[in-house]
């Protein structure tokens, strides 16, 4: 539950919040769901050494039981484990992303091609925009393999890739140039494109056809109106070659704009190396604070691709709070109004994650940067995580609220708002916002809770998803137990929450 000071809502705020990123993002969605623009999260790597404090709750005995159904947990392998740790995530994340967002995901070699089947299944393989490739180091030093590794990977898939716009690559001429504007490389027959293969004219040297350097047609690399304007407006430049053939040149005047798509090599002379991150957090925290940071750099390049000004980034696996770094000084830089929500589980997200971003908030005396020095402005409200109601007095019966008294905790808890009236309707739906329909399966007595009529089942969950389409919204259902899997009520549009494990509320820290 998001309680506000007097003076605003933390809603309207930039948010740090401390506890699980499994529960703090399901707070989240009810607020959020489809309205990040940038996600950018680095998850532990996998690389065998992370002790993970990712909990699940795989000690429930329903959890247990449920995975029990598909797999042996005990045998499972650590790719295993790491898939099954990213998978609701993943899925929460792909929720909270606005239709024209892009999700970022920082990974080396260990699960990179896990994580793209991974993402494949939850995003859709047509949703893949990129791996980027990030020159993590530059030294190569000794190793025992063939190869010394440099890089690391950044995964970019969109929830909708055809709404998608990355910047693109903005370049002024300084000078004149000229580039051939007959096709070559790769599909540079004529037959590749015929409509490609046309005359243009010439004063010097009459028709002019678009020949390969073996003497067969190739093809242009504009149509035809295109080139008909550029020959108009004297953009046009013929010469013999030394074989007979008449090569054009399109004319590009000095001063002249020129867009490219977004390389898929980062430059590392923008984004910098971990080694940069390292000395960065030194200069802002002291020394030896955390490992391996990401530099700012980095994730402002990543951010400044896919979000405009009054955007939201989110980062869910915060670490030492680079993203907000990066969103705060993208925003000093362009003059923008990004927010940022941060999650950081470890018990360093006061003294590390936030303690960071207040620091370059209001600035950091020995920074060599002149905006870092005096402070990139903003705020933050840092929240934990609170712990559930008391889930064993539920769970004994000792402590069970009234239907009313639950469903208003469960609506202020999910929107930070009250309802104005609780009531309880077909399947027992109990109230709803713009987006979403709320249910709380339950009953204040222990011997329905225990039985079969407490859960979320096939019938009701197709009730539940037809009364949802047909109001277009989404479905939150509440309940101390579920037949069917998540994975199939992603589907139907329903988000389940499982009584009393999943009533989480933010609150001031």
């Amino acid at each position: 539950m998001f309680t506000p000071p007097p003076e605003k809502s933390p809603l309207d705020d930039n948010l740090i919040i401390h506890g699980d990123n499994l529960y703090a993002l399901k707070a989240l969605l009810p607020k959020y769901a489809g309205k990040i623009k940038c996600i950018y999260i680095d998850p532990p790597y996998n690389t065998g050494n992370e002790n993970w404090v990712y909990n699940d709750n795989v000690n429930s005995p329903m959890m247990q039981a449920w995975l029990g159904k598909i797999v042996d947990f005990e045998d499972m392998e650590r790719h295993d484990k790491w898939l099954g740790m990213m998978w609701p995530r993943l899925h929460l994340l792909k929720e909270l992303l606005a239709n024209d967002g892009v999700i970022f995901v920082s990974i080396d070699g260990n699960e990179q091609h896990h994580l793209r089947m991974l993402m494949n299944d939850i995003f859709g393989e047509e949703n893949f925009i990129e791996s980027l490739v990030w020159r993590s180091r530059l030294g190569r030093g000794a190793t025992a393999k063939n190869t010394a590794t440099l890089h690391e990977y950044i995964i970019a898939y969109a929830k909708n890739v055809a709404s998608v716009e990355f910047r693109e690559d903005r370049r002024v001429r300084e000078t004149e140039s000229r580039e051939r504007l007959r096709q070559w490389g790769q599909g540079d027959k004529r037959e590749d494109r015929p409509t490609m293969y046309y005359p243009i004219h010439s004063e010097e040297f009459g028709k002019v056809y678009p020949i390969r350097p073996d003497g067969t047609d190739g093809r242009w690399r504009v149509a035809q109106p295109t080139m008909e304007g550029l020959i108009e407006n004297g953009l046009v430049a013929y010469e013999r070659q030394p074989d007979g053939r008449i090569e054009a040149y399109r004319i590009i005047p000095a001063g002249t704009e020129t867009y490219t798509a977004y390389p898929s090599l980062l430059d590392p002379e923008i984004v910098k190396t971990t080694a940069h991150g390292s000395i960065e957090l030194k200069n802002i925290l002291g020394p030896n604070k955390f490992s391996y940071p990401k530099p700012s750099l980095l994730i402002k390049e990543i951010v400044s691709l896919a979000s405009k000004k009054g955007d939201i980034v989110l980062d869910s696996f915060a670490g030492s709070g680079t993203t907000a770094h990066a969103v705060l000084d993208l925003n000093k830089e362009d003059g923008g109004n990004r927010k940022f929500i941060l999650i950081e589980c470890e018990d360093y997200a006061d003294t590390i994650t936030a303690e960071r971003v207040r620091r370059v908030i209001n600035g950091v005396e020995n920074a060599t940067n002149e905006n870092l020095q005096d402070g990139l402005g903003g705020s933050f409200t840092y929240c934990t995580l609170g712990e559930p109601i008391d889930e064993e007095g539920m769970l004994t019966g000792e402590t069970l609220p009234t239907y009313e008294d639950l469903a208003h905790y469960i609506a202020y808890t999910a929107t930070g708002n009250a309802l104005t009236s609780i009531e309880k309707r077909k399947n027992y739906c109990f109230g709803e916002t713009d987006d979403i329909r709320f249910y709380l399966i339950y009953e204040p007595a222990l011997e329905f809770l225990e039985s079969n009529k407490s859960a979320l089942d096939g019938k009701r969950a197709e009730q539940i998803a037809k009364a949802c389409k047909e109001t277009g919204k989404s479905a939150y259902v509440y309940a101390p137990q579920k037949f069917v899997s998540q994975k199939e009520l992603t589907g139907m549009g329903i988000t389940f929450c499982q009584l009393p494990y999943n009533i989480h509320r933010i609150s001031d820290a």
